[in-house]
């Protein structure tokens, strides 16, 4: 589904990506960790070139391209592979939830505007906003506002969805509706990408976990083996820091994991503005 290979990434000199190999078959769920400025956004990013390698191959889907030298065309069609859901929602203020969700499918993919209602009314109500159809972005919560930004994604039927910190920009009370949307659409088999710091969402839903420092991939496995018997002590370091405990997440039981069943953006880009 995705596979990235020797991806390379600089800004202003400074080595962000320090060639990265990783592989995300259909319908996992992936989850990436890591402290700030690891490289976990330009990783994703560059996944549908809205972050463009220095070096590296980038397989989404059948689309296949190289860091150097891509053609328009190609990027647009390795674009339309994937949807991404990004931390600040990127909704338009001036269009009500239902224009928001419909403007990708009817810009981008050229669906004419009964058919794509239709399906903007489906994702709508799979995310609980059917009742906010004519409400603008103001009048909603950053929660629902983000449940909007999800339901553009799948919208667009894209074979993966990308989320970049879906609830870092939440007031904490507002993250648990937010993550309980995303779990629900892992239940469906949709391959999935996300950056978070939420670690108790990461562990419960993931298929795979990466931990990234230093613009490298560090660590990775399954959610037991990252969360449970790390083998990095700079995992290890990360995950006390992070849950605010000693050892305690390192040592408790694994959930049950669910099975399977800035605002302007480069042309060609599904899943939020196009």
């Amino acid at each position: 589904m995705i596979e990235l290979r020797g991806i390379k990434k600089n800004f202003h000199q400074q080595e962000v990506l320090k060639g990265i190999n990783m592989a995300v078959q259909k319908g996992q769920v992936v989850t990436i960790l890591g402290p700030s400025g690891s490289g976990k956004t330009t990783l994703l990013r560059c996944m549908n070139l809205l972050e463009q390698p220095d070096e590296g191959i980038i397989q989404v889907g059948d689309v296949t391209i190289g860091a150097q030298g891509a053609k328009k065309k190609e990027v647009i069609a390795l674009r339309r592979q994937s949807a991404m859901v990004f931390q600040h929602y990127n909704l338009f203020a001036h269009k009500t939830v239902i224009e928001n969700v419909m403007e990708g499918l009817i810009t981008a993919q050229r669906v004419k505007k009964a058919e794509a209602r239709e399906r903007s009314e489906q994702v709508l109500a799979k995310v609980g906003l059917l009742d906010k159809v004519n409400h603008y972005p103001s009048q909603l919560s950053g929660g629902q506002q983000q449940r909007v930004g999800i339901a553009r994604a799948l919208a667009l039927n894209p074979k993966v969805i990308l989320f970049d910190e879906p609830t870092s920009a939440l007031d904490p009370e507002l993250v648990g509706e937010v993550l309980a949307v995303i779990k629900s659409i892992a239940k469906e088999g949709i391959t999935m990408v996300i950056v978070t710091h939420e670690m108790s969402f990461a562990r419960e839903v993931s298929d795979h976990v990466l931990f990234m420092d230093g613009g490298m991939i560090i660590e990775e496995g399954t959610p037991e083996e990252v969360f449970q018997k790390p083998k990095q002590e700079r995992t290890k370091r990360f995950l006390r820091r992070l849950s605010g405990e000693t050892d305690e997440l390192l040592s408790q039981q694994p959930q049950m994991r669910p099975q399977k069943n800035p605002n302007i953006l480069p042309k060609g880009v599904t899943g939020h503005v196009v």
